[in-house]
């Protein structure tokens, strides 16, 4: 009889493996600068403290804007964010040689993303200057229509997608709309990932991935951050429904396709997963629900860097 997450919540105790991981996405470092706190003591969801007793190895940090004051705010929210790298703590990365040279040293590797260049206004020729700042991971929009994209790109937006190619700028579809999502895998010369999508077959929102887009992620060589979000993991037990999204994905995609991104500070959560410390029982479970350990450092960490290798160099 296969295992299920709810039998086995019992057994997941200390002697799990120390598996290393990478979180494409957390809202951190805008809630950290909104409260006026320090990233390494947050109490939100994501520290530099939580993240070094979680064992994380790559923690990408989102700066999210929106609205008439969002290019000013890219400013502070950067500004911060650098600050916050400069106190200590964690370790800014802009290739792969950063990271794994801070992964033997034990510590957290940073990564610097965007969500939603929306602040830029259609302007694609910015993107280079985003690039040299160190961003490495960049969606178009959120939710909302902008100069780049709605229901599919804008001229803009093809614009965009090629520039963040040749910047080896790694091209986020989540918060895209289906259609928006479709061109830019159709167009895009380098994996695609959506760093925090779960799947629409398992629950039915709008923000969740279709079969057909992640089988074009898989296509593609990019990944999928399955995220923590009680909203796009559906209602019930935590762990019972990150698994069931977690072989859905694996069933669709393959295991190449597989990665994390949690969501963290940006997400209503469950008790379970209420922070980053919880990350490593999420791999208990899938251990003891059959999960061949090779899949689940994959999912942790080696998909990750393999496309961050293969577009960032």
């Amino acid at each position: 009889m296969r295992k299920t997450a709810k039998a086995d919540k019992e057994d997941i105790k200390a002697d799990l493996p120390q598996i290393a991981y990478a979180d494409m996405h957390c809202d951190s470092v805008t809630a950290c600068c909104d409260e006026g706190a320090r990233l390494k003591s947050f109490t939100g969801q994501v520290s530099g403290e939580k993240l070094r007793k979680s064992g994380c190895a790559v923690q990408c940090f989102a700066i999210f804007t929106e609205g008439k004051n969002a290019a000013a705010d890219f400013e502070k929210y950067t500004a911060f964010y650098f600050d916050e790298i400069a106190r200590g703590g964690l370790v800014e990365a802009v290739c792969t040689a950063d990271i794994t040279s801070a992964m033997a040293r034990g510590e957290t590797a940073a990564v610097l993303t965007v969500e939603n260049l929306g602040f830029l206004r259609g302007d694609a020729a910015a993107i280079p200057a985003l690039a040299k700042q160190g961003v490495r991971v960049a969606s178009l929009a959120w939710n909302n229509p902008n100069a780049f994209a709605d229901s599919s790109l804008t001229p803009a937006g093809e614009s965009a997608v090629e520039a963040l190619n040749c910047g080896k700028v790694i091209v986020d579809i989540s918060h895209l709309s289906d259609g928006a999502a479709e061109r830019v895998l159709s167009i895009s010369r380098a994996p695609v990932v959506a760093s925090h999508s779960n799947c629409r077959e398992i629950c039915a929102v709008g923000r969740n991935l279709t079969d057909a887009l992640i089988r074009r992620v898989a296509e593609g060589g990019g990944v999928v951050g399955l995220n923590f979000s009680k909203t796009f993991l559906g209602d019930g037990d935590a762990e019972e429904n990150f698994v069931r999204h977690f072989r859905h994905l694996l069933s669709v995609g393959g295991e190449d396709v597989l990665a994390l991104g949690s969501d963290f500070d940006g997400i209503l959560a469950y008790p379970e997963i209420a922070d980053c410390t919880a990350v490593r029982r999420i791999f208990g479970t899938l251990l003891r629900c059959g999960i061949p350990l090779r899949t689940v450092e994959k999912f942790a960490l080696g998909n990750f860097l393999r496309v961050f290798r293969e577009v960032v160099g």
